[in-house]
C-alpha cells in the first residue's frame, strides 16, 4: 500500500510522555497488519552519564525484540548528552545534522519501497534537539514525515500544548495518543477531550489507560541502581515492585500501612527486626534493609521461606528512597511481562486502520 509520506514520527509534547512504550506498541501493531517497516531514533539517548554510546538502548531493545534486522534501521547521528551539548554550546561541534538526517532520508534501509513506512522515534518535545537542527517540526519538514504526538493526560493543560502543536505543525499532525488515562478520567477523555480534539481536526488515534504494570520495576533492577547486595532469595529477582513504603514507625502503625499496599519495596533499618517480620505478611516484594547492620537470622529464615529477596544497601535511608522513587517514575520496558502489556494495549487501544488510512495518499 503506498503512502503519502514514507516517514510518520512519533514524538510528544512534554518529556516521560510514554513515547517510547507507544512506538513499541505501535512498532508491532502495525507488524501485525502486514506494514513492511523500517526503524530509527536520529536522537540518541545515553544511558548513563560519561558512557560512550554506541548504539541507543531503546534501539537497540526495539530491534532485538521486533527482529529487525540491521539492514531496516536508520542511522541515529546524534547523543543528547551533556558533553555533546558543550561542545555544541562550544561551537566544538560544528557537523551539520539536519544535512546527514536529510541524506539518511534519501539513502534509506535496504529494500525500501513505496510501500515501506518509516518509523522514526522523535525528541521529547517539540523544541529539543533544535541545537542539532533536529527538533521535531525540523525533522518533520527534511523527510516529509507525518507526525504522532503521545501526551500523558494529567489534567487538562496538555489540550492547551495539543491545540498550540496543531497550529505549529499543521496538516503534518496526523493524530494523536492519549497516554496514561488513570480510571476516573476515562469518562472525561471518552465524552469530553476526544470530542473535542477531533472538532480541532486533531484524530485521536488511541487511548492507553494506566497501568500499574508499566509503572513497576523489577527487583533485579533495583540491585543494579541501589548497588545492593542480595542476602536471600536471588533467584527471585523478576519480582515486580509497584509501590515504595518506609518503615520507620511503631509496629502496629507500619502493619497497617503496609496492608494498603501492594507489591511492595519496603525501606527500613536492618535492626528493625519487628518490621521486617510486619512487612513479609504483607504483599511485600523485597525488603530492602539500610545502616549496615545484617539482619537477624531468623528474618532471612523467614524470608527465604517465603521466597521474598531481602537486599542490603550502602546508602542512607533518603539516598535510598530517591533513587527508587526515581527508577519507579521511570518506564524500563525491558522485563518480559511488561512487554506482553504492552503488545496487549498497542492491539487493544491504538486504531491503527485508521492511521493506516490517514497515511494514505488523498485523491
Amino acid at each position: 500500500m503506498p503512502y503519502s509520506t514514507q516517514h510518520l514520527l512519533i514524538g510528544s509534547i512534554d518529556p516521560y510522555s510514554g513515547k517510547s512504550t507507544v512506538v513499541l506498541a505501535l512498532a508491532q501493531a502495525l507488524i501485525q497488519k502486514g506494514v513492511d517497516l523500517a526503524y530509527g531514533k536520529p536522537i540518541g539517548t545515553c544511558p548513563e552519564v560519561g558512557v560512550a554510546c554506541t548504539l541507543d538502548g531503546d534501539v537497540q531493545f526495539l530491534t532485538k525484540t521486533l527482529k529487525f534486522s540491521p539492514d531496516r534501521l536508520c542511522p541515529t547521528l546524534v547523543w543528547a548528552d551533556s558533553s555533546n551539548l558543550e561542545q555544541r554550546l562550544a561551537h566544538k561541534d560544528t557537523q551539520d545534522y539536519a544535512a546527514q538526517f536529510a541524506q539518511s532520508m534519501v539513502s534509506p534501509p535496504t529494500g525500501e519501497n513505496e510501500s515501506t513506512l518509516v518509523l522514526l522515534e522523535g525528541p521529547g518535545t517539540l523544541d529539543e534537539g533544535i541545537l542539532y537542527g533536529l527538533s521535531l517540526p525540523e525533522m518533520a519538514t527534511i523527510a516529509n514525515a507525518g507526525i504522532v504526538l503521545v501526551t500523558r493526560l494529567k489534567s487538562y493543560l496538555p489540550l492547551e500544548s495539543l491545540i498550540a502543536a496543531k497550529k505549529r505543525l499543521g496538516d503534518r499532525l496526523v493524530g494523536v495518543i492519549l497516554n496514561d488515562i488513570q480510571p476516573s478520567q476515562t469518562i472525561t477523555v471518552e465524552q469530553v477531550i476526544k470530542p473535542y480534539l477531533e472538532a480541532q481536526q486533531i484524530p485521536v488515534l488511541g487511548m492507553l489507560p494506566h497501568s500499574e504494570i508499566l509503572k513497576s520495576v523489577s527487583v533485579g533492577e533495583l540491585v543494579t541502581r541501589l548497588g545492593a547486595e542480595v542476602l536471600c532469595s536471588a533467584d527471585r529477582m523478576d519480582l515486580m515492585v509497584e509501590n515504595l513504603c518506609i518503615g520507620a514507625m511503631n509496629v502496629n502503625s507500619a502493619l497497617e500501612y503496609f496492608r494498603r499496599g501492594r507489591n511492595m519495596a519496603i525501606v527500613t533499618g536492618g535492626d528493625r527486626t519487628d518490621l521486617q517480620l510486619a512487612a513479609m505478611e504483607t504483599s511485600t516484594q523485597c525488603l530492602i534493609l539500610t545502616g549496615h547492620i545484617p539482619p537477624a537470622p531468623t528474618i532471612i529464615s523467614r524470608a527465604e521461606e517465603l521466597e521474598i529477596p531481602i537486599l542490603s544497601v550502602d546508602l542512607d535511608t533518603l539516598s535510598t528512597v530517591e533513587i527508587i522513587e526515581q527508577t519507579l517514575g521511570q518506564v524500563r520496558l525491558h522485563e518480559g511481562i511488561k512487554l506482553d502489556c504492552v503488545f496487549e494495549m498497542g492491539q487493544a487501544f491504538l486504531q491503527i486502520d485508521r492511521l493506516l488510512t490517514l497515511l494514505q495518499p488523498k485523491s
